[in-house]
């Protein structure tokens, strides 16, 4: 059976995109994004979208397309993959470090009722005074099954996981049990994750951080602080957006701003790094950087799909 899409996991900065562009320039691809800081428009150096030149290279689908101060779910981005693979004649290729859209993409999402604005205003209020703690202490009591799933210091998951039990009075382990059918069951893909020794990431990590510096990160920054910077808005959570923002208005260095936010970026890539040996078990894991020529590699998945 052929596989109607290539999906590409990895944690940022381990070279997703450059290979994404090489397949779809080999098998008349285009590239679908999965990855859900990049779907906002106001940050494209700080969370490294693709150029100008590399979407002319090849067609590049929801990258940008969302207005700062949306809210996007997971459901919105499944819904425009799927407008995109029913509207499109090219090859997808199907690329980001988002663990739970590439979840939802192949096995279901779940019918998570709509969480009502005064409970997602109350979380918020709670998130922003007591930080993870208080979800911690509400989980451990009201949803335990869920609670023990995730990351306990990850504030934004463990609100999110409030908020359902809160709201339906049933907990995160339940919806996900009935999930609706997936858009694109693996199956059906050819599923890659790109896998880095930590170090030699966390090398790579500093090095594009330096180099978003050079192409304006701290720029887009400042542009982003005039306009009224709210850090609670998921658009404004890209790494690095609020520690150069301190230094820019004078509470922090612009170096210890550096390092912090390149610090965090470890730490991220930690997370989906934990993610991916979790959930993506079945999938075909690449070890990076690649000991052969990245062309051979590049044939093989072209004539493993057809």
């Amino acid at each position: 059976m052929s596989k109607q899409a290539i999906l590409i996991a990895g944690a940022t900065a381990s070279g997703k995109s450059s290979l994404a562009i090489k397949l779809a320039e080999r098998v008349n691809g285009i590239i679908i994004n999965a990855d859900a800081l990049q779907v906002y428009n106001n940050w494209r150096v700080l969370t490294a979208r693709p150029s100008d030149s590399e979407t002319t290279l090849v067609p590049h689908m929801l990258y940008g397309h969302v207005g700062k101060d949306a809210k996007y779910s997971v459901g919105e981005w499944i819904k425009d993959v799927s407008y995109v693979l029913n509207n499109s004649t090219y090859y997808p290729i199907i690329v980001g470090g988002t663990g739970l859209y590439f979840g939802a993409l192949t096995n279901g999402l779940s019918a998570i009722p709509p969480i009502p604005d005064s409970v997602r205003a109350r979380g918020d209020r709670y998130r922003i005074h007591d930080g993870a703690k208080w979800f911690r202490n509400e989980l451990s009591i009201l949803d335990p099954e869920t609670f023990a799933t995730l990351d306990q210091n990850n504030p934004a998951r463990l609100q999110r996981a409030w908020e359902v039990v809160e709201a339906t009075g049933k907990g995160l382990k339940y919806w996900y049990s009935q999930p609706a059918p997936a858009l694109l069951p693996l199956r059906k893909t050819y599923p890659i994750v790109l896998n880095w020794e930590p170090d030699q990431l966390n090398n790579r990590i500093d090095q594009r951080f330096d180099i978003m510096l050079e192409n304006g990160a701290i720029e887009e920054c400042d542009t982003a602080r005039l306009s009224g910077f709210n850090p609670e808005l998921p658009s404004n959570r890209a790494l690095g957006a609020k520690e150069i923002i301190d230094a820019l208005d004078g509470k922090i260095s612009m170096q210890d701003a550096v390092i912090k936010s390149k610090i965090l970026t470890h730490q991220f890539a930690k997370r989906q790094r934990t993610w991916f040996r979790s959930k993506m078990k079945n999938w075909r894991q690449i070890q990076m950087p690649l000991p052969e020529n990245t062309d051979a590699i590049v044939e093989e998945i072209a004539a493993s799909i057809r």
